[in-house]
Order: C-alpha cells, then structure tokens, then sequence
C-alpha cells in the first residue's frame, strides 16, 4: 500500500495530526506512509518514526499552479490512497488530479463530488479536542479497509522524537548566543503570526522576565519567527533584566531542537507551544481569545479567564483584550514556579 496524507496548513495543527499519523502506521504497518505538506513541515517531522517520507511543496501563484504540479508529483508517485486532512477543496482537487484511486476526507467545501469516501463531520467537532476529529478520519478509513474500529477510546501518543545530534547541535547555538548551559532555560514565545489578539501583552513578559531571571537565576529566551521579531523587541526593551533574543534566528527544526533542551516554554497559543508539548517539554500556555477545549496543547498547562466575551476567535480585541489583561505576571511565575522547580515562589 503506497498512501499520501495532505498535512495541515498550520504548525499547530500538524501537531494534532501526530496521534492520527501514529495510528495510521499501526494500522498499516507494512505501507509506505508519505506525508504531503508545505516545506516547513521537515522542521517538526524529520525524525519521526511514523512516515517513510514528506513531499514537501511551496505556494506557487496563482494557486492553481500548485495544484496542477502537485497532481503531477502524485501520478508520478502512484499512491493508492489519499488521506485529506485539511479541509479545502484545493486539497481534494489535487488528489483527484493525481489520480489516487481511494480518497478519504471530510465533506465540506462542496468537496464530496471529488472524494471517493466523503467523511460526515461529526456531531462533537466543537466540543471535543481538535486530535479526535484527525483521529476520527483514521477510524473510518479502518473501518472502510478491515471492518475494524480500535481507534475510539485509545489515549492519543503525541511523542515526537529529536535526534540526539539536533539536540547537541541546539545546545551549542544556544551557548554561542549568549545562554548558560548550567543553568535552567526558560523560552517564552510573545508573539502570534495570525492574531495579535492571542497575544499577552508585552508589558505582562517583560515583568515576567525580571521576576523569573531576579528570583531564580535562570537564562530567558524569546524565540518565534522572524515576522514575530518586533514583539520580541518591545518584550526586551521593557524588561529590566535583558533576555536572550533568538527570535529570527531560528529555521522551524532548529527552533524544534531547542525547544526540546528548553525546561520550559511560556507561549501564547501558537505553533511551538503544540511543538514544545510534543517533546515532552514543561508546557505553559497563555489562553485568550480562543478555546483551549478545543486547541489546548496535549499534556499542557495552561492558563485561561472564562470572561463573558470568550472565546471569541476574533484576531483584534474590538473592546479592553480582558481575556489577556486579568492575567497577571505574578500568576503566571507562580505557575512557572512549580513547572520548573516544583515549588511555590518564596
């Protein structure tokens, strides 16, 4: 069985889809398991152990044009069976022009005529976690192919593996940049590509910093991409005691490598928080605007207000952003605290 799985869109949601690609390996074990999605899925997928190979592709304008050389990669490849996660109709399009015979994915965006096996979207999909819905598409492909349903009800395994190399490589940018090796790393992630509304404000980092880097002797760091630089720049130059800025400097692997040696990130609810939680990194997540029932980063902690207002899932706060500023510093180190040196701050 040769199949080909149209990744996600965004860095969060491609780590949600672990558990499900998991799960197709186990079911398939003997398949070739190709993972299709835009380049920058090497970064967080490289050394993972559930896919044979990831066919990466850029965004080509006009859209089209992807389309149409993708569908020519995949008749290239022969798969024999398409596994859609994202939603869109381009997806669809280009499966059924590469001319895999069994497409599997869910019926929106008047897609179904392209599918071969139209998945209904269940009843709980804004109820439950974003991973069942991922995990959901696997069971019914299981179901289609061996009549069997083992995926309900199984604890969803999110591990993600950094090779040893990356991560000694990861240990040395870090110390070439200014970072104490003997001491705890602690990263936060200020910024938000697509919505300034998730994001705590920069003040709420800043003081964030000087009490961790004042009360516990430990190294700070801000990472993200390189879009996120000025928000990273503002945290700095608020902050008292300077941490260490990387943001910018980091490709999406590299930043994968150092979140693994991290002991700690801090993140709004963005992409390397669902990366850092993957490792098996302390986790802590700033939750605003939208629902962590939903998006919470699996084995997380996370921090949340249930004002009147949320979750809104607005990119700009129209009123006072009260979903982020009810959440102090202080609560948050306390919570940082605990995480790092399972104690309460003195």
């Amino acid at each position: 069985m040769n199949i080909v799985v149209r990744g996600t869109n965004w860095v969060g949601d491609a780590v949600m889809t672990i558990p499900a690609l998991r799960e197709l390996r186990r079911i398939f074990s003997d398949a070739k398991i190709t993972l299709h999605m835009r380049s920058w899925a090497q970064g967080i997928f490289r050394d993972a152990n559930f896919i044979d190979e990831i066919l990466p592709f850029g965004q080509e304008k006009p859209a089209f044009k992807t389309v149409f050389a993708q569908a020519k990669i995949l008749r290239e490849k022969n798969f024999d069976l398409a596994i859609l996660f994202p939603n869109s109709f381009e997806s669809a399009l280009t499966a059924k022009l590469g001319n895999v015979p069994k497409r599997f994915g869910y019926a929106k965006e008047i897609r179904s005529f392209l599918l071969t096996d139209a998945v209904t979207i269940p009843d709980w999909k804004n109820e439950k976690h974003e991973v069942f819905y991922y995990l959901n598409l696997i069971a019914e492909i299981e179901r289609s192919f061996f009549g069997t349903t083992t995926i309900p009800g199984k604890e969803p395994r999110f591990s993600l593996k950094i090779s040893e190399e990356r991560k000694m490589q990861a240990r040395k940018f870090l110390e070439k940049n200014g970072v104490d090796l003997s001491k705890k790393i602690v990263a936060f992630c200020p910024g938000s590509t697509n919505s300034r509304a998730k994001r705590w404000h920069t003040e709420s980092y800043a003081r964030l910093n000087d009490k961790i880097q004042n009360e516990s002797n430990t190294n700070v760091i801000l990472v993200g991409a390189g879009d996120e630089l000025e928000v990273s720049l503002e945290v700095a130059a608020k902050s008292n005691i300077k941490p260490i800025v990387l943001t910018g400097k980091t490709d999406l692997a590299e930043v994968t490598a150092v979140l693994r040696v991290c002991d700690l990130l801090v993140s709004n609810d963005t992409g390397p928080a669902h990366i850092a939680a993957a490792l098996g990194t302390k986790t802590l997540v700033i939750f605003g605007p939208t629902n962590p029932v939903t998006t919470q980063p699996w084995n997380s902690e996370i921090i949340y207000k249930n004002v009147e207002c949320s979750p809104c899932m607005l990119r700009d706060c129209p009123i006072d952003h009260r979903c982020m500023t009810r959440i102090s510093p202080e609560e948050i180190f306390a919570k940082a605290s605990l995480l790092i040196y399972d104690r309460m701050p003195s």
